[in-house]
């Protein structure tokens, strides 16, 4: 039995959450390899030196290596914390190092916001050992992560990972080791480190899962599981027990918080099954994702929202039967890096669905595109994104009628709707003065109280 846990950031943001941590892996039978996250905190602080010139170089490193120091101080003492601090010390140099390498190096920041995570393996590696434990604390690189593409929006090359953490993992598995590995990037083809976007690392332990053929997958978080809504817009939302795969995937891509959309894809691929778990109540069983499909009646599953979202409306003549000019608009967007969640089209428009915050840079874009194509855009604020969760929805006779009268019900217009992409959701766009009240009334009526 191998099974891969990985730990968040507050989940080891404290020697008392470190120490818990610990208890739960030394309690977990089987073999095991573990993959975190930075110290709550640390990435941010990161991100902040990557992104401004250091003027004063002990400070930083100074201030870097007292937040985990100052944790260290609780959990070790006299020949103990002699081996952590030889240790630390060496990763503090290679931290310096980063942090003082060309600012101009396209993976400048991948490089910088990747050393949180090299930090907390080793605290909970050394916390192991005082608990009787052979531990070694792994670096990306050196347990065989390879990443591909573009600067802080990577993804792992499965193939060659399995081929790498085959050496360099599996045996070390076979010693009674526990490996912990750092979460959040691998290593392109020049072996720099690549990362896999801000919470990333769950999408990193589920990499390390399908290399090593895990039998199972453990997300510990800070939170129970999959909620059937998120608790802060309803009082009764309920623990998600089991789900299959489609139906996480959609809620992680659509809002709700508990998971990182990429982390199902490489566990499905090879049916691993996934837990996600409290590390501040590990009695709790969590929510179990697989691949099976269940054979429950009910309509729905969980309603997620995403907020604070607008759609830009593009206008053309017969826009409909332009491929190409649809495809450039599509283009000029992804060269920005903008995330679409929705599209819509009809005969003369084009509409997307992008972040408020997205939507200067992508009027400018737009704007710059030649040719004089575009008569008219458009944009409507303020809009977010209803995602109606459920095995085989659409299949269900008469579905969307039933969510939509829900909708009437709640006064709100539906401003967009995207159905028939997935078999388990109907996603759809309404005012965001109108979202509490939607996701209240379909969660009332379909998954609460209200549910036949």
């Amino acid at each position: 039995m191998i099974t891969v846990m990985k730990f968040g950031g507050t989940s080891v943001g404290s020697a008392e959450a470190l120490t818990r941590v610990a208890n739960i892996v030394a309690n977990t039978e089987g073999e095991k390899v573990v993959v975190v996250s930075a110290m709550s905190g640390i990435t941010n602080y990161l991100v902040g030196l990557a992104e401004n010139p250091v003027t004063d170089i002990d400070g930083v490193v100074e201030q870097f290596a007292n937040k985990h120091l100052i944790e260290a101080g609780q959990l070790f003492e006299g020949e103990a914390m002699d081996e952590f601090r030889a240790e630390f010390d060496e990763r503090l140099v290679a931290f310096r190092e980063a942090v003082l390498s060309d600012r101009e190096d396209p993976l400048y920041k991948d490089n910088v916001t990747s050393q949180g995570e090299r930090f907390s393996s080793l605290m909970l590696a050394h916390v192991l050992r005082g608990m009787g434990y052979r531990s070694e604390a792994i670096t990306s690189e050196a347990a065989g992560i390879c990443a591909e593409g573009h600067p802080q929006a990577g993804s792992a090359d499965l193939v060659k990972t399995a081929s790498g953490m085959t050496m360099r993992v599996k045996p070390l598995l076979a010693m009674g080791c526990i490996p912990i590995v750092t979460g959040f990037y691998g290593a392109n083809h020049e072996g720099k480190p690549l990362t896999f976007g801000r919470g990333g690392s769950d999408y990193s332990a589920a990499v390390v899962a399908n290399a090593i053929d895990a039998d199972v997958l453990e997300i510990w978080t800070d939170v129970d599981g999959f909620m059937s809504a998120d608790p802060r817009m309803v009082k009764g939302a309920i623990k998600i027990d089991e789900m299959n795969f489609g139906e996480a995937a959609e809620l992680a891509y659509f809002g709700a918080k508990v998971l990182h959309p990429r982390t199902i894809e490489p566990v499905r691929l090879k049916h691993i099954p996934l837990k996600v778990r409290n590390s501040f109540r590990p009695e709790e069983p969590g929510t179990l994702i697989h691949h099976l499909r269940r054979s429950k009646n009910e309509l729905l599953r969980s309603v997620a929202a995403k907020t604070d979202l607008s759609i830009i409306t593009i206008s053309s003549a017969e826009i409909a039967y332009r491929p190409a000019m649809v495809a450039r608009i599509i283009n000029a967007i992804a060269e920005i890096d903008v995330i679409i969640y929705s599209i819509s089209t009809s005969l003369s428009t084009v509409a997307f669905l992008v972040h408020n915050n997205d939507v200067k840079l992508t009027l400018r874009q737009l704007n710059g595109l030649n040719g004089g194509d575009i008569e008219r855009i458009d944009v409507k604020n303020d809009v977010a994104l209803i995602c109606a969760v459920g095995d085989d929805l659409l299949d269900k006779c008469g579905v969307s009628g039933d969510i939509f009268s829900a909708v009437k019900d709640a006064g709100a217009n539906v401003e967009m709707i995207s159905e028939g992409a997935s078999d388990v959701s109907l996603n759809f766009v309404v005012p965001m003065s109108k979202v509490v009240d939607v996701v209240r009334i379909l969660h009332d009526k379909y998954i609460g109280s209200g549910a036949q």
